[in-house]
């Protein structure tokens, strides 16, 4: 079954070139020019990877993840002219999965495209193991990828449950940033391991009743993360 890929850039010769290249290698690729255009394709058609440019017309990449969080959790990848390090990390605050800088090579876009729809298609195969766990008042639906809070599904994006699942099914066995960074984003992910502490400060935000005294997500200094059983 062919992969269905969402292109997102005002800049018509990359989405050319992209498109082209992702139809070679038999993917099904559709194409918006604004954020506007963005987020309607990807409220009609399930796709398996979004590639979103961050400077749009009508509506910025950033708010268009965002707006994609409220009812998906497909992969995101932002593309991004700019290199500074606060607009990656808030590409991924924003619920993006990972960020190219352009310009970029064709060939590392679709390793990267290709290493991102693996993981979620092993993901997947991972959870028709219909493994659910509770703890305490919070309860992990792997099946269906969902996440409650005595009882209140919790939206967590796509990686924050991916970084949840491995903890909660791992409890008191710390996981240091950069192994975080390697199991959950995969060796080829190019970021650093402030990505691990942005996604973890976030999944906090949400599961946790006070954030800064963790009763599930802990902190051991100078080691890394695990989770409390």
């Amino acid at each position: 079954m062919s992969r269905k890929v969402l292109v997102v850039d005002d800049e018509k010769l990359i989405v050319k070139g992209i498109r082209f290249s992702l139809e070679q290698d038999g993917m099904e690729v559709d194409c918006a020019y604004d954020g506007e255009e963005a987020l309607e394709k990807a409220k009609e058609k399930k796709y398996d990877i979004i590639l979103l440019d961050l400077m749009l017309p009508k509506m910025d990449g950033f708010e268009v993840c965002q707006q994609i969080r409220e009812f998906s959790n497909v992969p995101i990848v932002m593309l991004t002219a700019k290199g500074e390090d606060m607009d990656k990390i808030l590409g991924l605050e924003y619920g993006a999965d990972d960020y190219i800088t352009k310009p970029f090579n064709i060939l590392e876009v679709k390793a990267r495209i290709k290493a991102i729809i693996r993981r979620a298609g092993s993901d997947r195969e991972e959870k028709e193991k219909a493994k659910t766990m509770e703890v305490g008042d919070l309860k992990m639906d792997c099946e269906g990828r969902r996440v409650f809070i005595a009882g209140r599904e919790i939206n967590l994006t796509a990686k924050e449950f991916d970084v949840l699942e491995l903890l909660v099914f791992n409890p008191n066995k710390v996981y240091s940033r950069e192994n975080l960074l390697n199991i959950v984003w995969g060796y080829e992910y190019p970021g650093d391991v402030r990505t691990v502490d942005v996604h973890i400060r976030r999944l906090r935000e949400k599961i946790e009743a006070n954030p800064s005294e963790p009763k599930y997500v802990h902190t051991k200094w100078g080691v890394g993360y695990y989770f409390q059983a």
